[in-house]
Protein backbone atom coordinates (compact mmCIF):
# COMPACT_ATOMS: atom_id res chain seq x y z
CA UNK A 1 0.00 0.00 0.00
CA UNK A 2 2.94 2.56 1.49
CA UNK A 3 4.89 1.53 -2.54
CA UNK A 4 1.30 2.20 -4.38
CA UNK A 5 0.97 5.62 -2.43
CA UNK A 6 4.59 6.68 -3.60
CA UNK A 7 4.26 5.91 -6.70
CA UNK A 8 0.77 7.78 -7.19
CA UNK A 9 2.74 10.57 -5.74
CA UNK A 10 5.35 10.74 -8.18
CA UNK A 11 2.63 10.62 -10.85
CA UNK A 12 0.57 13.71 -9.60
CA UNK A 13 3.85 15.31 -8.95
CA UNK A 14 4.68 14.52 -12.54
CA UNK A 15 1.37 16.42 -13.64
CA UNK A 16 1.60 19.24 -11.47
CA UNK A 17 5.17 19.78 -13.11
CA UNK A 18 3.54 19.72 -16.66
CA UNK A 19 0.63 21.91 -15.89
CA UNK A 20 3.06 24.33 -13.89
CA UNK A 21 5.47 24.19 -17.23
CA UNK A 22 1.90 24.98 -19.23
CA UNK A 23 3.46 23.76 -22.44
CA UNK A 24 3.08 20.32 -23.84
CA UNK A 25 0.18 19.50 -21.24
CA UNK A 26 -1.25 22.02 -22.78
CA UNK A 27 -1.38 21.12 -26.30
CA UNK A 28 -2.42 17.84 -25.20
CA UNK A 29 -5.54 18.98 -23.07
CA UNK A 30 -6.50 20.98 -26.23
CA UNK A 31 -6.34 18.37 -28.70
CA UNK A 32 -8.59 15.93 -26.49
CA UNK A 33 -10.56 19.18 -26.11
CA UNK A 34 -11.04 19.94 -29.93
CA UNK A 35 -11.32 16.35 -30.56
CA UNK A 36 -14.41 15.92 -28.26
CA UNK A 37 -16.21 18.94 -29.63
CA UNK A 38 -18.37 17.49 -32.71
CA UNK A 39 -20.12 14.90 -30.34
CA UNK A 40 -21.36 17.47 -28.06
CA UNK A 41 -24.55 17.33 -28.56
CA UNK A 42 -28.18 15.75 -28.31
CA UNK A 43 -28.48 13.04 -26.37
CA UNK A 44 -24.68 12.50 -25.18
CA UNK A 45 -24.68 16.13 -23.47
CA UNK A 46 -27.82 15.18 -21.33
CA UNK A 47 -26.64 11.57 -20.65
CA UNK A 48 -23.34 13.30 -19.43
CA UNK A 49 -25.02 16.04 -17.60
CA UNK A 50 -26.83 13.61 -15.66
CA UNK A 51 -23.65 11.34 -14.94
CA UNK A 52 -21.84 14.51 -13.13
CA UNK A 53 -24.30 14.51 -10.71
CA UNK A 54 -22.78 11.82 -8.81
CA UNK A 55 -19.03 13.45 -8.39
CA UNK A 56 -21.10 16.62 -7.29
CA UNK A 57 -20.71 17.44 -3.45
CA UNK A 58 -24.34 17.23 -2.78
CA UNK A 59 -24.40 13.56 -4.36
CA UNK A 60 -20.97 12.53 -2.35
CA UNK A 61 -21.50 13.73 0.93
CA UNK A 62 -25.39 12.00 0.85
CA UNK A 63 -23.30 8.46 -0.37
CA UNK A 64 -20.95 9.20 2.90
CA UNK A 65 -23.22 9.35 5.19
CA UNK A 66 -25.44 6.71 3.86
CA UNK A 67 -23.36 4.74 3.42
CA UNK A 68 -21.87 5.41 7.25
CA UNK A 69 -24.59 4.34 8.53
CA UNK A 70 -24.67 0.98 7.01
CA UNK A 71 -21.09 0.76 8.11
CA UNK A 72 -22.37 1.14 11.83
CA UNK A 73 -25.74 -0.94 11.37
CA UNK A 74 -23.62 -4.28 9.91
CA UNK A 75 -21.24 -3.77 13.37
CA UNK A 76 -18.34 -2.58 10.87
CA UNK A 77 -16.90 0.38 12.48
CA UNK A 78 -13.33 -0.59 11.17
CA UNK A 79 -14.46 1.12 7.92
CA UNK A 80 -16.09 3.83 8.85
CA UNK A 81 -12.89 6.35 9.85
CA UNK A 82 -11.31 5.14 6.69
CA UNK A 83 -13.92 6.18 4.80
CA UNK A 84 -14.30 9.81 6.26
CA UNK A 85 -10.55 10.36 6.09
CA UNK A 86 -10.61 9.23 2.30
CA UNK A 87 -13.36 11.72 1.96
CA UNK A 88 -11.86 14.36 3.79
CA UNK A 89 -8.42 14.35 2.79
CA UNK A 90 -9.08 13.90 -0.63
CA UNK A 91 -11.42 17.03 -0.59
CA UNK A 92 -8.63 18.97 1.43
CA UNK A 93 -5.84 18.48 -0.77
CA UNK A 94 -8.40 19.19 -4.09
CA UNK A 95 -9.39 22.68 -2.64
CA UNK A 96 -5.80 23.46 -1.47
CA UNK A 97 -4.48 23.00 -5.22
CA UNK A 98 -7.69 24.58 -6.76
CA UNK A 99 -6.47 27.73 -4.56
CA UNK A 100 -2.90 27.22 -4.44
CA UNK A 101 -2.44 26.55 -8.62
CA UNK A 102 -5.83 28.88 -9.48
CA UNK A 103 -5.44 27.62 -13.08
CA UNK A 104 -8.69 29.00 -15.14
CA UNK A 105 -11.30 26.54 -16.47
CA UNK A 106 -12.14 26.21 -20.04
CA UNK A 107 -14.05 28.13 -22.30
CA UNK A 108 -17.68 26.30 -21.33
CA UNK A 109 -19.76 25.03 -24.20
CA UNK A 110 -22.22 23.30 -22.62
CA UNK A 111 -24.96 24.71 -19.67
CA UNK A 112 -22.51 22.68 -17.17
CA UNK A 113 -20.80 25.92 -15.32
CA UNK A 114 -18.36 25.98 -12.83
CA UNK A 115 -16.63 29.03 -10.39
CA UNK A 116 -13.70 27.66 -8.64
CA UNK A 117 -10.80 26.97 -10.29
CA UNK A 118 -9.87 24.03 -12.34
CA UNK A 119 -6.66 22.20 -11.24
CA UNK A 120 -7.63 19.34 -10.15
CA UNK A 121 -11.12 18.06 -10.43
CA UNK A 122 -13.08 17.49 -7.17
CA UNK A 123 -15.86 15.70 -9.21
CA UNK A 124 -13.07 12.76 -10.25
CA UNK A 125 -11.29 13.26 -6.83
CA UNK A 126 -14.45 12.92 -4.82
CA UNK A 127 -15.44 9.86 -6.89
CA UNK A 128 -12.91 7.37 -6.67
CA UNK A 129 -12.33 8.45 -2.95
CA UNK A 130 -15.93 7.51 -1.82
CA UNK A 131 -17.09 5.29 -4.58
CA UNK A 132 -13.94 3.78 -4.06
CA UNK A 133 -13.97 2.83 -0.79
CA UNK A 134 -17.34 2.24 -1.06
CA UNK A 135 -16.72 -0.82 -3.17
CA UNK A 136 -13.68 -1.71 -1.19
CA UNK A 137 -15.94 -2.04 2.32
CA UNK A 138 -18.34 -4.15 -0.18
CA UNK A 139 -15.47 -6.11 -1.82
CA UNK A 140 -13.71 -6.92 1.57
CA UNK A 141 -16.56 -9.71 2.54
CA UNK A 142 -18.43 -10.39 -0.71
CA UNK A 143 -19.21 -13.83 -1.07
CA UNK A 144 -17.51 -14.59 -4.10
CA UNK A 145 -15.22 -13.95 -6.71
CA UNK A 146 -18.19 -13.23 -9.36
CA UNK A 147 -19.65 -11.04 -6.77
CA UNK A 148 -16.00 -8.98 -6.02
CA UNK A 149 -15.82 -8.12 -9.41
CA UNK A 150 -19.00 -6.87 -10.28
CA UNK A 151 -18.64 -4.45 -7.77
CA UNK A 152 -14.98 -3.76 -8.51
CA UNK A 153 -15.89 -3.53 -12.22
CA UNK A 154 -19.01 -1.11 -12.10
CA UNK A 155 -17.70 1.05 -9.36
CA UNK A 156 -14.90 1.79 -11.79
CA UNK A 157 -17.06 2.47 -14.86
CA UNK A 158 -18.98 4.97 -12.84
CA UNK A 159 -15.93 6.48 -11.32
CA UNK A 160 -14.23 6.76 -14.66
CA UNK A 161 -17.87 8.10 -16.49
CA UNK A 162 -18.21 10.70 -13.42
CA UNK A 163 -14.28 11.87 -14.64
CA UNK A 164 -15.15 11.44 -18.47
CA UNK A 165 -18.02 13.96 -17.88
CA UNK A 166 -16.07 16.69 -16.80
CA UNK A 167 -14.29 16.58 -19.86
CA UNK A 168 -16.88 15.71 -22.15
CA UNK A 169 -18.91 19.12 -20.81
CA UNK A 170 -15.92 21.53 -21.13
CA UNK A 171 -15.96 22.14 -17.64
CA UNK A 172 -12.33 20.89 -17.28
CA UNK A 173 -9.21 19.65 -18.90
CA UNK A 174 -8.20 16.18 -19.07
CA UNK A 175 -5.11 16.94 -16.93
CA UNK A 176 -7.62 18.26 -14.50
CA UNK A 177 -9.54 15.17 -14.08
CA UNK A 178 -6.40 13.01 -14.36
CA UNK A 179 -4.77 14.95 -11.19
CA UNK A 180 -8.36 14.65 -9.42
CA UNK A 181 -8.28 10.52 -9.83
CA UNK A 182 -4.63 10.44 -8.54
CA UNK A 183 -5.21 12.58 -5.72
CA UNK A 184 -8.16 10.24 -4.74
CA UNK A 185 -6.30 7.21 -5.46
CA UNK A 186 -3.73 8.58 -2.96
CA UNK A 187 -6.15 8.73 -0.11
CA UNK A 188 -7.63 6.04 -0.89
CA UNK A 189 -5.13 3.99 -0.64
CA UNK A 190 -4.09 5.56 3.00
CA UNK A 191 -7.83 4.50 4.05
CA UNK A 192 -7.43 1.04 2.72
CA UNK A 193 -4.10 1.14 4.46
CA UNK A 194 -6.05 2.29 7.92
CA UNK A 195 -8.86 -0.08 7.83
CA UNK A 196 -6.77 -3.24 7.27
CA UNK A 197 -5.03 -2.20 10.32
CA UNK A 198 -8.22 -1.54 12.24
CA UNK A 199 -8.98 -4.99 10.94
CA UNK A 200 -6.13 -6.44 12.23
CA UNK A 201 -6.54 -4.95 15.51
CA UNK A 202 -9.34 -6.65 16.10
CA UNK A 203 -11.98 -3.78 15.58
CA UNK A 204 -15.11 -5.47 14.75
CA UNK A 205 -15.65 -5.18 10.68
Amino acid sequence: MIAAAVYVVALLGGVVEEVIEAEEIVVLDTAISDFLAPVREVPLVPFFLWITRFGNTETLVAVTLVSTGFLWADRRPAYILPLWIAVLGSQATTWSGKFGFARPRPEFVTSETALSPAFPSAHATGAAAVYGFVAYAIIRDALSARQRFEVAYWSMVLIALVSFSRIFLGVHFASDVAAGLLVGSFWLLVAFTLAEYLRQRGTPG
